[in-house]
């Protein structure tokens, strides 16, 4: 968990090849009208190393391929005639009668940092009943897999990087932990100086307007998953006359700085550990981890701790950390579909095996099998950096450690010392947090589960006040994991579907379960 809005990053890829991506141009596009740009679909080849690697994407079930393009988009949005910059997008058309067709779907599945070229694909049979009416696209945002990757370190770097000590426990610790952090963010201003100053979410936001332009459409219709609810608000903010039909799925809390929402992350783990916990220890049969909710936490607590001490065998050569352990924890809680794999992980590593458990950290920081990583995690530290105003210092961090703790024994320290992650950027951060007000804006459908570790439930409240009156639309979801449409609970659906495909506003506050 490099920065306290990491999505699960276990997905499969498809980009662009090199020939279609536009990088920054010379100024060449400077008399150019954007808005009247022709994109021109290709079928989708395999996905880049900056996108995690993999195969191309199959042809949807019907046959239809996944097509892919490249828009233009200004480099700097303030200045919108200067150089340019590729953003790589891929679509499905629609499969019903045209005549019904309502326009595109655009899909956001959050981060930030996550590929929407490679993830839409991954997920393209969870939106079937969605593409009857809809071509369902989705892109790389800037500084994102084909979009003028951010790039920082390389991929020996960064397995030195995740399997440092990201919990000091002493000044030496938390020296060593500081200068990597120095040596990572200098890297990335090294490499990306160019691309760092324009990968806000306000750049992206306006990306997607000109791309709504450029597909055609008169409304943006949207689909935002967890950081993509905060940047479907900062497009609602911008331009909240040309609001379709959205949903705001795995609901950012808008109002929090940083340092609250890594604390409410803090809490939104610990509660989805609880309910693993519970869970585990609740079946017929005995849970192989702890004989009591208690037992099962503290044996985690006490691994971790020996971990601290002397780390366990991993995925050769490497070996699991304390760090890397608390990483492949929080990505097995992102899913109850996961918790399968974090008993495994925790038996084995009782046996002394660290390698499910890593290999569960590897999937949360974008590393694949033949050790090359995507560039998920310095995208989304470019873009978290950008955002937020705050710098914290390690001595503001040190006395904030109390408070973390009482939030998640287990996950406080290490979220809490996250937050040194900007501290050296070489941009500064735009807000204390988004602006999402968006009076005039058609209603947008916002989903919060209950059981959300990575966005608490709490933050669609937040939202829906923030939209304004008349705009935000709550529902909830009584339900564990990330998100709640993909949960496949058929409530959920069905008001989903309700809205995007019928236009059908569910009643204000309905549950669920």
């Amino acid at each position: 968990m490099p920065s306290s809005r990491l999505r699960a990053a276990a997905l499969t890829a498809v980009v662009l090849l090199p020939s279609l991506v536009a990088g920054c141009s010379n100024g060449d596009s400077r008399d150019e009208d954007l808005t009247a740009q022709k994109l021109h679909w290709k079928d989708c080849p395999a996905p880049s190393r900056a996108e995690g690697g993999g195969s191309a994407p199959t042809p949807l079930p019907d046959g239809d391929p996944w097509q892919c393009a490249t828009m233009k988009a200004p480099l700097n949005w303030d200045d919108p005639k200067g150089d340019t910059l590729g953003i790589a997008l891929i679509r499905a058309k629609a499969s019903g009668d045209p005549g019904r067709r309502i326009g595109s779907l655009v899909f956001n599945f959050g981060g930030p940092g996550g590929s929407g070229v490679t993830t839409l694909p991954a997920f393209g049979e969870d939106y079937a009943a969605l593409r009857t009416r809809y071509d369902l696209v989705s892109f790389d945002p800037r500084g994102v897999g084909r979009s003028d990757e951010v790039r920082c370190e390389n991929d020996q770097q960064l397995d030195a990087y995740f399997q440092q000590d990201m919990t000091p426990d002493d000044a030496a610790e938390r020296t060593t932990l500081l200068d990597n952090t120095k040596q990572f963010n200098a890297a990335c201003e090294k490499n990306s100086k160019k691309a760092l100053p324009h990968v806000r979410t306000t750049d992206a936001a306006r990306d997607m307007d000109l791309m709504r332009q450029v597909l055609g459409d008169a409304k943006m219709h949207y689909f935002g998953i967890s950081y993509g609810t905060e940047l479907g608000g900062v497009y609602a903010h911008l331009f909240p006359r040309t609001v379709g039909r959205a949903v705001f799925d795995a609901v950012v809390d808008p109002t929090q700085t940083s340092e609250q929402g890594a604390l409410g992350q803090a809490r939104g783990f610990q509660r989805a550990l609880d309910n693993y916990a519970e869970d585990c220890t609740s079946k017929t049969e005995d849970c192989p981890v702890g004989d009591t909710p208690a037992d099962v936490k503290n044996r985690i607590a006490r691994l971790l701790a020996q971990l601290d001490a002397k780390p366990l065998p991993g995925v050769f050569p490497r070996e699991l950390t304390q760090s890397a352990a608390t990483n492949g924890i929080a990505q097995a809680l992102y899913s109850k579909d996961f918790w399968e794999y974090l008993t495994e992980g925790l038996e084995q590593a009782y046996d002394g095996d660290g390698r499910t458990l890593m290999l569960l950290s590897d999937s949360m920081n974008g590393r694949g099998e033949n050790g090359e990583y995507s560039n998920l995690v310095p995208a989304n530290i470019a873009i978290n950096c950008a955002d937020d105003r705050a710098r914290y210092s390690p001595a503001y961090v040190e006395g904030r450690l109390p408070a973390f703790r009482a939030a998640s024994p287990l996950f406080g320290d290490f979220l809490a010392w996250g937050m040194v992650s900007c501290t050296d950027w070489a941009v500064p951060g735009a807000a204390d947090h988004p602006d999402v007000s968006a009076p005039g804006s058609a209603p947008i459908l916002v989903v919060g589960n209950t059981g959300d570790p990575a966005t608490p439930y709490e933050g669609a409240r937040k939202m829906v006040d923030a939209l304004g009156d008349g705009v935000g639309v709550e529902l909830t979801y009584r339900g564990q994991g990330h998100g709640a449409y993909d949960s496949k609970n058929k409530c959920v659906q069905a008001a989903v579907n309700g809205y995007l495909l019928d236009g059908k506003v569910p009643a204000a506050g309905t549950v669920c379960s």
